[in-house]
């Protein structure tokens, strides 16, 4: 039966081509060079004409892929016919600008969420065909169609190579990505020790940063139930060794792990003091399970995070939301915190509702700047930078008076008044505006820039190649190492405390700002410094029920300050003190025309004092050599990395010395008494 007799069969690699792309057996199969090249600039040689030959129909694939990179874009197989179906009778094959066709559409499902993701599709109809021949028994392919007119603009060879097309790892790099995620290495730092590997330019790699996580998060693909017995059995082993360490856990129906909760002794007793303003991030996943990951943190005397606890969900429902917060709690011996800062979740408000009725709940800022590029960026274009630097300020007023206004004067000004996700904002305003927290402790927590320093913190728990097992130690050695400094800085606060003071720059001479010197942390000491040097610049004014105080260059408003002297009491209408913990300057002011010389102690909280965590507990916390040591190791090896990647040659160096030091150093046994010797006992709360 002739060719042309036979039953043609068509496929398409895509389906949603058939709806979207269609050509004929002619069309621009006549296509002149001349046109060709409106839309390109390349050498003739490498041109698809029609009639040239290929030996299979993979090496014109290949053949048609390396013009459309020289061009600015790339390809994908489009369809095949046949008469006997793909592989048999193949006698014709489309490839296809990957722009072609549009996105089809998809059947919405509610109890998924949906991934609104903008296609890049646009009805592109650029493409070549080839057509199988046989001549004298032999086989080959011909194109026999072939057009080169873009609707969209082609890429820089800059660009071109971060289409997904032509980012590709070899084997090779594979197999070094891997060994420097066990080292457990940044994946920035592994990107940039390979550009030196390959002399390369920074960001010239095959390959990006998505790709390598994307590569990671295959590594570690593994067994759900096998990795839920590794969980559990780390945990029981840490109870065992620890017996102050806490873990809660539920398994379904099927036996499976379902959640599981932990924390640790120190964290309970950072918690005991520093508890009072409490971040729960669960904007987090681990991979290896793809669960919701949820972080309890905080701020310590320092102003430094500390960790509170860890979680791990099968799924985000109020039910879950709701066991993890009596995990939390009991940890914590039924003391919930004054504040709760988390991200925008309908069922862990709801929960937080229920399960901590007296605790004021919020919205973290930092979850919300997170989601702007994507909300704002491509309504807004160049003038976005100047929205978020208006929101920014709008956001740290004082008043809910000047919020409501700077608003609306911020949604007329860019035009933003149907905008979802502005009427959404505006909606939840009262969780998030600064103006509308004041009254509430948050630690300093809400502010944009501390913010930034708790989510840099969140993330050392969260390392490319964390396996969940891995996880819960990973946490363990990040306690272990802070409780241990914390020791150490504590520990020795009556020796150095004189040389502290001596280091720190009082500014106003006045005896309250020495008294509060010798009395709260460096970052506490700072806070209240900056009200102490602002309280110059402010009048007070008595009046009948309190004074009111107000900039010397203002002929009216103020702030409501009340104060009774004999009580030691002393209150402003601005919140300050509510909201950060330190006094006003407004305060302040009064205090220092009141000839207050010291700061009452009932303004100088416990939780912002040199010494809060007894040092006979951290003695017995742990092992401080050891967590010390630790802790210069790791110092020692960021140090490394650091140093050997500012060239090829001290890369070279490193590497040979340090592929020596680990062969020596598995050479050395490991017995049971010494890993009985370095580990902690007997945490008491």
């Amino acid at each position: 039966m002739s060719e042309e007799a036979g039953v043609m069969l068509v496929v398409y690699d895509d389906p949603s081509d058939q709806r979207s792309f269609s050509l004929d057996d002619t069309s621009s199969s006549e296509e002149s060079l001349d046109e060709t090249r409106l839309s390109l600039e390349t050498t003739n040689d490498v041109i698809p004409y029609i009639g040239k030959r290929f030996a299979t129909h993979d090496a014109a694939y290949e053949y048609y892929s390396e013009f459309a990179k020289q061009c600015g874009f790339s390809i994908r197989r489009h369809r095949t016919e046949g008469k006997d179906g793909v592989g048999k009778g193949l006698t014709r094959r489309y490839f296809v600008c990957h722009r072609a066709g549009n996105t089809p559409s998809k059947t919405s499902n509610e109890s998924k969420p949906q991934r609104n993701r903008k296609s890049s599709r646009c009805g592109c109809q650029a493409y070549m065909r080839i057509s199988k021949t046989t001549e004298l028994g032999a086989s080959e392919w011909r194109v026999t169609g072939f057009a080169n007119h873009h609707n969209h603009e082609l890429l820089e060879p800059n660009q071109v190579r971060f289409l997904p097309a032509y980012r590709t790892i070899s084997e090779s790099d594979k197999s070094r990505i891997l060994m420097f995620a066990k080292t457990g290495i940044s994946v920035q730092q592994m990107m940039r020790l390979m550009e030196l590997e390959k002399c390369v330019e920074p960001g010239y790699l095959p390959f990006t940063e998505k790709d390598v996580r994307n590569l990671l998060q295959s590594f570690r693909k593994l067994d759900p139930e096998e990795e839920s017995i590794d969980l559990l059995r780390m945990c029981r082993n840490i109870k065992e060794k620890d017996p102050n360490f806490k873990f809660e856990y539920t398994i379904d129906s099927k036996n499976r792990l379902e959640n599981i909760a932990w924390s640790y002794a120190s964290s309970v007793q950072s918690y005991e003091i520093f508890g009072d303003a409490v971040v729960f991030d669960t904007t987090h996943r681990l991979t290896a399970f793809d669960m919701p990951l949820g972080i309890w943190v905080g701020i310590n005397n320092y102003g430094m995070p500390c960790f509170f606890g860890c979680v791990l969900l099968r799924e985000e429902s109020g039910r879950s939301f709701s066991w993890a917060l009596k995990a939390f709690l009991g940890f914590m011996y039924g003391k919930a915190p004054r504040t709760i800062l988390t991200d925008q979740n309908l069922f862990l408000k709801e929960a937080i509702s229920a399960e901590m009725p007296a605790t004021k709940h919020a919205l973290c800022v930092w979850m919300i700047v997170a989601k702007f590029p994507s909300w704002f960026n491509a309504v807004l274009g160049e003038r976005y930078n100047e929205w978020k630097s208006e929101f920014y300020r709008i956001y740290n007023l004082e008043s809910i008076e000047d919020f409501e206004l700077g608003w609306r004067d911020l949604v007329n000004s860019f035009g933003l008044h149907s905008n979802r996700h502005i009427v959404n904002l505006y909606g939840l305003r009262s969780l998030w505006a600064l103006p509308f927290l004041r009254s509430h402790f948050f630690a300093g927590m809400a502010t944009i820039g501390q913010s930034k320093s708790i989510n840099a913190f969140i993330q050392r728990f969260l390392s490319a190649q964390t396996r969940l097992a891995h996880f819960i130690e990973q946490c363990d050695l990040h306690e272990q190492v802070a409780v241990a400094v914390d020791f150490k800085d504590q520990a020795g606060e009556q020796q150095t405390m004189q040389q502290n003071l001596q280091n720190i720059c009082l500014k106003t001479g006045a005896p309250m700002e020495s008294h509060a010197a010798s009395v709260l942390t460096p970052y506490a000491f700072s806070k209240l410094q900056e009200q102490l040097v602002l309280a110059a610049h402010y009048a007070s004014f008595q009046m009948d029920d309190g004074f009111l105080v107000r900039h010397h260059t203002k002929g009216d408003g103020g702030r409501k300050v009340y104060w009774v002297p004999r009580e030691g009491i002393i209150s402003c209408s601005c919140h300050h003190f509510e909201f950060s913990g330190t006094l006003c300057r407004h305060a302040l002011r009064v205090l220092s025309t009141g000839n207050c010389f010291q700061i009452p102690d009932r303004y100088l909280p416990v939780r912002w004092r040199r010494i809060s965590i007894p040092s006979a507990k951290l003695l017995h916390s742990v092992p401080s050599d050891h967590a010390e040591r630790i802790q210069l190791l790791q110092s020692m090896v960021s140090t490394l990395v650091t140093e050997s990647s500012k060239s090829r040659e001290r890369l070279g160096i490193a590497t040979e010395q340090v592929s020596i030091l680990l062969s020596q150093i598995r050479e050395q046994p490991v017995s049971l008494q010494s890993t009985r010797d370095i580990t902690p006992k007997n945490r008491n709360i």
